[in-house]
Parts: C-alpha cells; structure tokens; sequence
C-alpha cells in the first residue's frame, strides 16, 4: 500500500516520490501522469486537471525551487527519464504502448529508435499529433486498450486530452511526456549530463533555441514571486 506523499504549492497537488517509488507507484495505478512544471502552474485551467491527476511528479527546476521555499525537500524528476523507464517497464511486463504526438515524421522515427533500444516492446499504436478528429483518435485507443500511452501534443492540449481519454480506458496509464518524441527521434539533442546533472536544461535549451526565452521570461521569474508571496505574506496583504 503506498502513501501518496502530496504537498501543495500554489494550490496544485504535487506527489514526493523519488524517482524509483514514482516508478513503482506508477507501475500500480492506471490513470493520469502528469509532469508539472511552472509554464503550466501559470495557466490557471490546468489546475482541476492537476488536481484530478493520479500522479504529479515535479519536472520542472521551478516547481523544484518552489516547493524548497516552501519548506519541501522535494527531488526534480525529469518527465523525459521518467517516460523513457516506463517503456523499459512496458517492455519487461509485456504491456501494449500507444505513441500519440509531435509531427508525423518526428514520430515514425522516435518509434524506430524506441524499437532498436527495446525490441520485445509491443506498440499497438501511432497517432501523430496534428489529428482534428480526436473523437476518431480516442475510438482508436480505446479498441486497443494499451497500457502505456505517451502523449506529446504539448501543454496544455496534451493534459486535456489525457483528461479526456483516461475516462474511456480505466486500465491504461497516460503520461504527458512533451518534446520527448522530438529528443528520442534524434531531431533535437538533449543537454550534456553536466546540465542535467545541475538542473541547467532548461539554460542549456534556452541558449539553443532562443525563441524559447519568451516561454520561460517572465513565466519563471513571476513564478517564484508567487511563490515567495503565499510562503512569507500573511493572507489579505
């Protein structure tokens, strides 16, 4: 039996797991996994979805460095690693995957990388993300009751839809997993270990693609004013 270990910050659950008892907690439940970060913290409809989430694992540094003001020593696990082990576990228990997300070519060939790393892996279906008929798309999933879906259409679409799909399938488990197809494609290189190592991906990502500042600037920064005003600011102030 697991303790669920949730604090809140900002009024979002958020769950404590390290990153094996994520693994092992995940392996338990069906439902939806959510990889919260601090873009999505700012957008005010996210948080019932959040909320009714079977499982948030704290992605980003930002959420990392919040939940530390808040007096929480709280491990980032990173959605990309966390997805990745779920398909070794797929792989290992014999369970069915479904791929929905990223462009059409980006995910024929994040497919063929995940199958030369893990052969006996059983993936049942792929969907790009550029669909318009989700109605066809959640007839698809439903007919093939996969374990394991990884949803990469990007947030909040990604978190919506899983909202959604997880109420047709009871047994899968969903993970929003984001740019991930795009890394395990080979079209996008992640950060050196010395970046992920020091929670600087983000950085390293930034100075990569510039067009990503606007995403982060202000987003982070405004962030952990919040933050810091629920921490040390008496309510009504």
């Amino acid at each position: 039996m697991f303790m669920t270990n949730k604090v809140q910050l900002l009024g979002y659950n958020i769950n404590t797991f390290d990153f094996e008892s994520a693994v092992e907690y995940a392996n338990s439940i069906s439902g939806q996994v959510v990889t919260i970060n601090p873009e999505m913290m700012s957008n005010p409809d996210m948080k019932e979805i959040v909320n009714s989430a079977e499982l948030v694992i704290p992605d980003g540094i930002g959420v990392q460095l919040g939940l530390l003001i808040c007096g929480h020593k709280v491990k980032r696990i990173a959605g990309i690693e966390f997805a990745h082990r779920m398909l070794q576990e797929a792989e290992k228990n014999r369970q069915s995957v479904a791929l929905i997300g990223a462009k059409p070519e980006i995910i024929e060939k994040a497919k063929e990388n995940i199958l030369h790393e893990f052969p006996n892996l059983y993936i049942t279906y792929v969907q790009d993300g550029y669909f318009t008929d989700t109605e066809r798309v959640l007839n698809d999933i439903k007919i093939r009751q996969p374990r394991l879906v990884l949803c990469a259409m990007g947030s909040p679409k990604q978190e919506q839809f899983i909202s959604e799909a997880k109420k047709l399938l009871p047994d899968s488990l969903f993970i929003g997993v984001g740019g991930s197809f795009d890394v395990w494609s080979g079209m996008v290189k992640r950060a050196p270990e010395i970046y992920q190592k020091l929670c600087l991906e983000w950085l390293y990502r930034t100075v990569k693609e510039p067009q990503r500042f606007k995403r982060i600037f202000p987003t982070l920064p405004l962030f952990v004013l919040r933050v810091l005003k629920e921490r040390f600011v008496p309510k009504g102030v």
